[in-house]
C-alpha cells in the first residue's frame, strides 16, 4: 500500500532505524517526514516503539547515542503517543491473535485505533490484517 494522500501513519520501530541508520528505505520516512514538516499528514510513534529503538541504539552503539538519538527524535514532526490503558489493551488483543512481538503490536493497535497507515519494513506485519501498510523493506 502507498502512503494515503491525507491519512495518518504511524512509524514503527524498523522505519525509525532505516532512517536514522542512512538506508535507502529509510528515504521513504524522510518523504513523510517532510510532509508532516508542510502540516500534510499526522505522524506518530508510539512510546513502546520509541523506547525499542532507543534500546537498540544504546546496545548497538552506547548510552551517548540513545540519548542523542532521542534529541533527534524529539526535534522531529512526530506525534509521540505514550501507551494508556485503551492501546495497552488493544495491543494485548492483538499479541493473542498475531505471532509478533509485544512492542510490535503498540505500533499495530496505534494505527488500527487512529484508522492510520503503518510504516514498516519488518515481516512480522505481513499476516496481520487490521490496517494498510506503507512497506519500506524489500
Amino acid at each position: 500500500m502507498i502512503a494515503g494522500a491525507n491519512r495518518s501513519h504511524v512509524l514503527d520501530s524498523f522505519a525509525v532505524l532505516a532512517w536514522l541508520q542512512g538506508e535507502p528505505k529509510g528515504a521513504a520516512v524522510t518523504a513523510l517526514l517532510k510532509r508532516a514538516r508542510h502540516g500534510e499528514i499526522v505522524l506518530s510513534i508510539c512510546v513502546i516503539n520509541l523506547g525499542e529503538v532507543l534500546y537498540i541504539v544504546e546496545r548497538e552503539d552506547s548510552i551517548q547515542a540513545a540519548q542523542r538519538t532521542l534529541a533527534t527524535i524529539d526535534r522531529l514532526p512526530l506525534r509521540q503517543v505514550s501507551a494508556e490503558r485503551d492501546l495497552t489493551l488493544l495491543a494485548a488483543h492483538l499479541k493473542a491473535i498475531y505471532r509478533m512481538s509485544y512492542a510490535d503490536c503498540f505500533c499495530l493497535a496505534l494505527a488500527k485505533a487512529a484508522n492510520a497507515i503503518l510504516v514498516t519494513g519488518d515481516p512480522e506485519f505481513r499476516a496481520q490484517t487490521e490496517v494498510d501498510l506503507f512497506w519500506i523493506g524489500e
